[in-house]
């Protein structure tokens, strides 16, 4: 709308507020197709474990969207209790950002080891990087 002697009239210049709102909606678009590009190639944490028990299945964490957008990367540290039927009993973060930790957490708690005699007490490492 172009504002001349008192009456809106259509055409005339665009307005800082059209243009702004334009610029937010292309904005919006970007970050959403970029979020739903990267929630289908999803970039896992890889993980080494430093316990006396091998590992029979690994479920890799998932590398965190808030992370990806952050371009936060890091090691996450985690303490597990193995039960002697090898399903991971107890947790303890020994360190990591607190964004990648959940991941970590979500991902180390459906790993499942070989079965034992007793408990065994280990460390497990995540690396979340999403250029690797």
């Amino acid at each position: 709308m172009h504002y001349s002697k008192g009456i809106f009239t259509p055409g005339g210049p665009v307005s800082f507020q059209a243009r702004s709102k334009v610029l937010v909606r292309l904005v919006f678009l970007g970050l959403l197709i970029i979020t739903l590009f990267a929630s289908f190639h999803p970039v896992p944490g890889i993980a080494q474990a430093e316990i006396d028990r091998k590992v029979k299945s690994k479920v890799a964490a998932t590398y965190p969207e808030i992370a990806r957008r952050m371009g936060l990367t890091g090691l996450v540290k985690i303490q597990v209790v193995v039960a002697a039927n090898g399903t991971v009993k107890e947790t303890k973060v020994l360190g990591g950002h607190p964004i990648l930790v959940n991941a970590a957490l979500t991902a180390v708690k459906k790993w499942k080891f070989e079965t034992a005699s007793g408990e065994t007490t280990g460390t497990v490492e995540f690396k979340f990087d999403p250029g690797s």
